[in-house]
């Protein structure tokens, strides 16, 4: 009798054995299936030209992180690499000054925040630039919610702190100092924290071709979400870091 009071523990202990170990493997899944959602670049949500290394990116197109800002108030930063290029900064004497501001529009790198985007989107994009039909706008190329910042220097900061409750909805920060013009009064639906860089912002240009002579060349851009990090302050103490939606994971 005792043999099989033994024998029943045995296989009470081995069932509760193996339960325990079937939890921390479902623990483990759910961490790596967590791990989707993170503060950092999505690949599956950015352009097939865009450099994805850690949290910086480079190269050319729109890349997005991958979570929602579910937050009311929520702050990150984008810190700007850019080595020098050699390329010349001088004008001709009779170029005019409206174009050149434009081109320093079109060439300059994009921030802000962008609605959900896959593979499909991308393709239809670069279906449309083989046919020659590539003039899109920025709602079709998804930088509707997005503003150039040109001329960036190695070394800036861009802050971008965006809010559910109160306007302008999302704000931009150069170096710590609001750029009041370029605010975004509205905005609906879920978005992504977002950048786009320009064509030919790379090394080459879209489709492997050589660069222009676009002042962004090179440019890479790190995304941080950790305030540890941050370089600058918020516009008001009730921007947080940005942080994951418990339901989201």
């Amino acid at each position: 009798m005792g043999c099989c009071c033994s024998c029943l523990g045995s296989k009470s202990s081995s069932t509760s054995l193996e339960t325990e170990m079937t939890s921390k493997k479902g623990d483990k899944k759910m961490s790596r299936k967590g791990s989707d959602t993170t503060l950092a670049i999505s690949g599956s949500m950015s352009s097939p030209g865009v450099k994805i290394e850690g949290s910086t990116v480079s190269g050319e197109g729109l890349a997005l992180a991958g979570v929602t800002i579910e937050q009311d108030a929520a702050y990150w930063e984008w810190h700007i690499t850019k080595p020098t290029t050699g390329l010349s900064n001088a004008k001709d004497d009779d170029e005019d000054e409206e174009d050149d501001d434009y081109d320093e529009e079109v060439d300059a790198v994009k921030f802000g925040v962008s609605t959900k985007k896959d593979k499909k989107f991308y393709r239809a994009l670069r279906a449309a630039a083989d046919a020659g039909t590539d003039e899109s706008t920025p709602m079709e190329d998804g930088t509707a919610l997005m503003r150039p910042i040109p001329q960036l220097r190695d070394g800036d900061t861009i802050g971008i702190a965006v809010q559910h409750s109160d306007l302008p909805m999302v704000q931009f920060l150069l170096n710590g100092e609001p750029l009041h013009e370029l605010a975004i009064n509205r905005f609906r639906g879920a978005v992504y924290p977002s950048i786009h860089l320009p064509e030919s912002s790379g090394e080459e240009g879209l489709g492997g071709g050589p660069a222009t002579n676009n002042k962004e060349v090179g440019v890479k851009a790190t995304v941080v979400f950790d305030e540890n990090d941050f370089r600058e302050m918020s516009p008001h103490s009730r921007f947080g870091p940005l942080m994951i939606a418990r339901g989201i994971i």
